[in-house]
Order: structure tokens, then C-alpha cells, then sequence
């Protein structure tokens, strides 16, 4: 049930050189329809989080639960059964430029079809049926035989949410989704994902630098600096004083 998706970071720690975390003692958890924005400045650790978050990386301390499973105890193939539950949506797209926009969003069903219909790209017409859905949806679905790399930067990040959406997800993660896009299509893009999230109860992170979309459109900002939360509440009592410390400094807000 949607109510049941959630994801519960318990202090979490991250170092690549010892006594150097790069995350510091992060808790928090997201859970139903709600919208979290992950802000700060680069290098302050909000890339890190997602990767462990789905554990690319493993945190050097800490746990992760995905609706209530521990993803960091898990590997192999209870580790990628687990991946399932994570949608993820990327900066630069990740689509598989010779396929088409239909055949990118039903990879989104990878991990739940056998290796050899996989490889012969033949899935269940109950997918296919929902991938039709999910393009008319996103005002895409004109476009279902055309190539990946015949679309903007716009309709592509489109099928990339598309694509992590039919994955069923427990949790949508959103690493910078809007900082290759021009301000209108990311407006667009942010909304799309908001209302998705919220229409199908997937509680939803975004990474994001920029901090009037994060302010307008999400439920809750998490402020990052120096690896650890300075910041957590909603977007209307986020502060320049706040925005001070998350960023260090008042240079930026001239």
C-alpha cells in the first residue's frame, strides 16, 4: 500500500578518507506523498547521500531502510531485489539513446522480467499497457517510436521519470533532474515530479541547486553544509539567515 512507502536514514556516515566524513551523523526519514528538497553547496555531500541512499556506494556507518528494509545489510541478488523499490532519476538523463522513448520507459521493468525476455526486450502486455499510460500521461505519447536522442533535453528527462516510475517504486530519488534544463522546462520538470509523487503516494528526494524551485515546489527542505544538516523544515520558514549557513557566506544572495 502506498502508506507503507517510506525511507528512514539513520545516522549515516560517510568518509572516502578515514576521519574525513564527508557525511556526518544524517537522520532523517520521508514517508506517503511527501516532497523533500536536498540542498547545499557542491561538495557539501548531497550527491554522496543519494549513492548510499541506494547503497552505489556503502555508507561507512549507519542504515538505510527502504519501507522498513534494511538495504545496507543487503548484496547480490537481495540487494537488486531490493533496488527495485528505488526509482532514480538522473542529471544527464541515463537513457539508452538508440532505443526508443517506449522501449526506455519499459526498462523500467528490467528487474522484474526474466534475463532472456529482457534480452529480447518482450514484456508483459499488462507493462506495456501501463507504459501507454504513463506516456499519454507526461504528453508524450505521440512519441513512443521515436529514438531517445531524437528528443529535447525537456521530453527526455520526461521519459527518464517515466521510466523510474514503472519500476513501481517505494521511493523516487532525483539527483539534479533540472541543471541541464532551461527555467521554463525545469518549472515543468519539477512539477511533473511533485505530481507524480504525490498522485501515486512515492516519497520523493531531489537534489537541487537551485533554491526557489526547492522552495516552491517541495513539501520539506533539508539543508546540507559541511556534511551535516543545518537545516530541516518547510520551504517557508527557510530563512537568508538559514541559507547563510547552509552556503557560508553572503556573497551568493546579492
Amino acid at each position: 500500500m502506498a502508506s507503507t512507502r517510506s525511507i528512514r536514514v539513520e545516522n549515516l556516515v560517510k568518509e572516502y578518507t578515514a576521519g574525513k566524513p564527508v557525511l556526518n551523523d544524517i537522520s532523517f526519514t520521508v514517508s506517503g506523498k511527501a516532497s523533500v528538497a536536498i540542498i547545499g553547496p557542491s561538495g557539501t555531500g548531497k550527491s554522496t547521500l543519494i549513492r548510499c541512499v541506494n547503497k552505489l556506494i556503502p555508507p561507512t556507518a549507519g542504515n538505510v531502510y527502504v519501507s522498513d528494509e534494511n538495504i545496507t545489510e543487503l548484496s547480490g541478488k537481495a540487494l537488486r531485489q531490493a533496488r527495485r523499490k528505488i526509482g532514480m532519476v538522473f542529471q544527464e538523463f541515463n537513457l539508452v539513446e538508440r532505443l526508443s522513448v517506449m522501449e526506455n520507459v519499459l526498462s523500467g521493468r528490467l528487474g522484474y522480467v526474466s534475463p532472456w525476455r529482457a534480452w529480447l526486450r518482450k514484456y508483459p502486455q499488462q507493462d506495456i499497457d501501463r507504459a501507454f499510460e504513463l506516456l499519454e500521461s507526461i504528453g508524450l505519447i505521440d512519441f513512443f517510436r521515436q529514438r531517445a536522442d531524437s528528443l529535447s533535453g525537456g521530453q527526455r528527462q520526461r521519459v527518464g521519470i517515466a521510466r523510474a516510475i514503472m519500476q513501481e517504486p517505494h521511493v523516487l530519488l532525483a539527483d539534479e533532474p533540472t541543471s541541464s534544463l532551461d527555467p521554463k522546462t525545469s518549472v515543468e520538470i519539477m512539477e511533473l515530479l511533485v505530481a507524480l509523487s504525490e498522485e501515486r503516494g512515492i516519497p520523493l528526494i531531489i537534489n537541487i541547486h537551485d533554491v526557489e524551485l526547492a522552495k516552491r515546489f517541495t513539501s520539506r527542505v533539508i539543508g546540507l553544509s559541511k556534511g551535516g544538516i543545518v537545516y530541516d523544515g518547510s520551504p517557508s520558514a527557510l530563512t537568508n539567515e538559514h541559507l547563510k549557513e547552509i552556503y557560508g557566506g553572503e556573497d551568493w544572495l546579492q
